[in-house]
């Protein structure tokens, strides 16, 4: 099991103090929290893609091979890469670059984005996000498993015996996962394809998430790939702690309040009610995401949103801390120890090229030709 952060970019005003981080400020901050997530043992950090204000990350990978230098062990991920206003050939060799830059210690979320007007930016229609979607993923799949390749799609230019590169790490493309909150095509894309489904989980009750979830996990056992119950699911949720959930509560009041993504609309009680987020004492921290396992059934990897809303630095590395000593211990053991022992692991690259030499092997073993005294027989 996996456990990391996700930041959405955002450059929000401090609703206390009434001060706005420069972009510099929010970029350096970015560093600060990987580097903190190493330190406590968390396992992932990941960054979202945005091209609009009040966003900062315009270029992931760049941020994350600046992270990759002054870490040694947490995975490198997006929340998400834009497939569909990025170019396929782009982001296979982004990836590639950064895979061998991190030694491997990459992968990423792919997604639609949300933000209508990004599209003619960069000159797509949103109303082609769907099937922008599936050609896009179709060719970047093949930009990273084969050396040369000639193609002919609707939304890009024809390549004529291209070769990507750098080719992937030891021949192996980065793990991705398919990032969704209400886009069947997109579980129905990673099923097909054994990929991984990542759902951001943050917005909407969990019947919503569960849908997804559910219709991922059938296609993936549809296509092959394993059960139903061993399919590769991210999740992801958010948390506010403080000792006891009075001081918890009256802390994060003011920034869930003026939120841009939710404040103004539900008051934080019932937002608390009813989506995953959890402002409480660690304890409760800790049986609202074992919670998570019981309605979404056993998963790989959890990450979780903290520094948005305005939260200053110092308080996002102060949630970290506090989540390190009192909840992750605790989450690893107890998830763990429910999960089904042949449960499909978590992702990371030694794992994926440990499982690629064995398929090699075994493909070897099936067709070598028998020895000469058993053809004689």
């Amino acid at each position: 099991m996996q456990f990391g952060v996700f930041s959405v970019s955002d450059i929000t005003r401090d609703p206390t103090t009434g001060r706005i981080p420069t972009e510099k400020e929010r970029i350096d901050a970015s560093v600060a929290i990987a580097k903190k997530v190493e330190e406590i043992g968390m396992d992932v950090y990941a960054i979202g893609e945005h091209h609009n204000r009040p966003f900062f990350s315009s270029s992931p990978t760049t941020t994350l091979a600046y992270i990759a230098a002054q870490t040694e062990r947490i995975i490198l991920s997006t929340a998400t890469t834009l497939i569909t206003t990025n170019d396929p050939v782009k982001i296979a060799e982004d990836f590639a670059m950064l895979q061998h830059l991190a030694d491997g210690r990459v992968d990423l979320v792919l997604g639609r984005g949300n933000t209508g007007p990004v599209y003619p930016w960069f000159g797509k229609n949103m109303q082609d996000s769907v099937n922008l979607t599936v050609e896009n993923y179709h060719l970047l799949r093949r930009l990273w498993d084969e050396d040369v390749v000639n193609w002919e799609g609707k939304f890009r230019t024809p390549l004529q015996n291209f070769t990507s590169t750098p080719r992937p790490l030891d021949d192996v493309a980065p793990f991705v996962w398919h990032g969704s909150i209400r886009t069947p095509q997109v579980a129905e894309i990673a099923a097909y394809y054994g990929d991984g489904f990542f759902a951001n989980n943050i917005f909407w009750p969990k019947e919503h998430y569960q849908q997804l979830i559910g219709l991922y996990r059938e296609r993936y056992e549809h296509y092959g790939h394993g059960r139903a119950d061993q399919a590769v699911v991210g999740l992801g949720g958010q948390f506010y702690m403080a000792k006891d959930s009075q001081q918890a509560v009256k802390e994060f009041r003011p920034y869930f309040d003026n939120a841009p993504v939710y404040g103004h609309g539900p008051s934080l009680e019932d937002f608390t009610a009813q989506t995953p987020l959890t402002v409480g004492s660690p304890q409760q921290v800790l049986e609202k995401t074992l919670s998570f396992q019981e309605y979404f059934g056993s998963y790989q990897r959890q990450l979780f949103l903290i520094d948005h809303a305005g939260l200053p630095l110092k308080t996002v590395l102060n949630q970290l801390d506090m989540f390190g000593e009192y909840v992750l211990p605790e989450l690893h053991k107890e998830m763990e120890s429910r999960a089904p022992k042949d449960l499909t692991p978590a992702p990371t690259h030694e794992g994926l090229v440990a499982a690629r030499n064995a398929k090699l092997v075994a493909e070897q073993a099936t067709t070598k030709e028998p020895a000469a005294s058993d053809r004689d027989q």
